[in-house]
């Protein structure tokens, strides 16, 4: 014979919040040349996350319509339905436990999130990464970079009124300027481990 016991209300209610307490929903976000995907990529193998990237979607839309990063960006300007798909696939990927979220808005729109991660690096430091990245010439990228940046500005400050040098929602700010990455990883590795031991 079985016996099943209902669990009271109260006690259903605690095993739930022991559950969200326990849940590990890391944003990171980050400036173009900054590190955020190395680094995101990098800490969810260390600590077994399930990784999401907008950017991902970004550029595949892009590429659909055989555009350059900067063409999309100042497209999708004057078209908010895309940069809402966007959010909506993200989202819906995003969704569940034991998630890091790559994005450039994941800070400020991903509320879920519990530990909210921003790198920073000088523009001229950055483009030199992304210049080195993809062998291209730097006055090239400078220029793009630059394009890109101010187009997202714009957008994300119209569409969702976030201002993106607005960094108090974020619980750490990394400056990747003087680390290699290697060397930005482990920060970051040392920083996410003690806030996943905190919490199980």
């Amino acid at each position: 014979m079985v016996v099943i016991f209902a669990l009271p209300a109260r006690v259903r209610r605690s095993k739930k919040l022991l559950e969200r307490e326990r849940m590990v929903v890391v944003a990171i976000s980050g400036l173009h040349g900054a590190g955020k995907t190395t680094a995101a990529r990098a800490l969810a193998r260390k600590f077994k996350l399930r990784y999401v990237c907008a950017g991902t979607v970004f550029r595949q839309l892009a590429k659909e319509r055989g555009m350059t990063l900067d063409e999309f960006s100042r497209y999708v300007e004057r078209r908010p339905s895309i940069d809402h798909q966007i959010d909506r696939l993200t989202a819906a990927a995003a969704k569940g436990r034991n998630v890091l979220i790559d994005a450039r808005l994941a800070g400020w729109m991903a509320k879920q999130a519990n530990l909210k991660v921003l790198l920073t690096a000088p523009l001229e430091e950055r483009v030199r990464r992304i210049a080195r990245r993809e062998r291209r010439k730097y006055k090239e990228v400078l220029n793009e970079t630059r394009k890109r940046e101010r187009s997202e500005a714009k957008r994300f400050k119209q569409f969702y009124s976030i201002d993106v040098n607005d960094h108090s929602p974020f619980d750490i700010v990394l400056n990747t300027e003087r680390f290699t990455a290697k060397e930005m990883v482990r920060i970051l590795e040392l920083a996410v481990g003690q806030f996943i031991r905190k919490r199980s």
